[in-house]
């Protein structure tokens, strides 16, 4: 992990950008804190954490307006397939910096 935070500032990064993404209900519970020791345990990096939450929320803000509506995210590990697919991406930061953008403009602050 390069992000060289202390095992408590890790989990406070994660925890608080876990809470503000759009689509979850805005508390963190138990299992979200257990979930997020185990990512700092592997070394995930929060940037990685951050990159992930930005994607997922996108594609289900990004949906067609007809589709069904999805229901409120409830943990944390619903991110993890996304989390594995950012490790695997070779995407530039750019990427992730203009889905903050598109997010920040469709969705109201937390």
């Amino acid at each position: 992990m390069d992000d060289g935070y202390s095992q408590e500032e890790y989990l406070r990064q994660v925890l608080e950008a876990y809470r503000k993404t759009p689509g979850t209900m805005g508390t963190v519970r138990r299992a979200d804190r257990m979930l997020a020791v185990q990512l700092y345990q592997r070394g995930v990096s929060v940037r990685v954490i951050e990159n992930a939450l930005v994607l997922a929320a996108a594609r289900r803000v990004m949906r067609p307006a007809d589709a069904s509506p999805l229901g409120t995210i409830r943990s944390l590990a619903y991110f993890m397939p996304v989390i594995e697919e950012v490790l695997d991406l070779r995407v530039s930061p750019d990427y992730f910096q203009y889905l903050r953008h598109k997010l920040e403009r469709l969705m109201p602050a937390r």
